[in-house]
């Protein structure tokens, strides 16, 4: 059962990698690295591949802390 999650954790580590990688990069000025991006005008609603990007990667996160947690228990029996 170890090995079956240990697998399972780095097939989603290299995904979330990959799902990382994927998605696109967005144009910051100097005045949104300084404030960390966090401009309230201007914001908008994800649309398409990035919006099912966010989706694929959120998902995969949540597995990712899921198997884990799941080793941790593992691992200390």
């Amino acid at each position: 059962m170890y090995n079956l999650v240990m697998t399972l954790l780095i097939i989603v580590s290299f995904l979330i990698i990959i799902a990382t990688l994927m998605q696109p990069q967005k144009q910051q000025d100097a005045l949104n690295a300084l404030s960390g991006g966090a401009v309230f005008s201007g914001q908008t609603k994800k649309r398409g591949f990035e919006a099912l990007m966010e989706k694929i990667t959120g998902v995969l996160l949540v597995l990712f802390f899921i198997f884990a947690i799941i080793l941790a228990i593992l691992s200390s029996k």
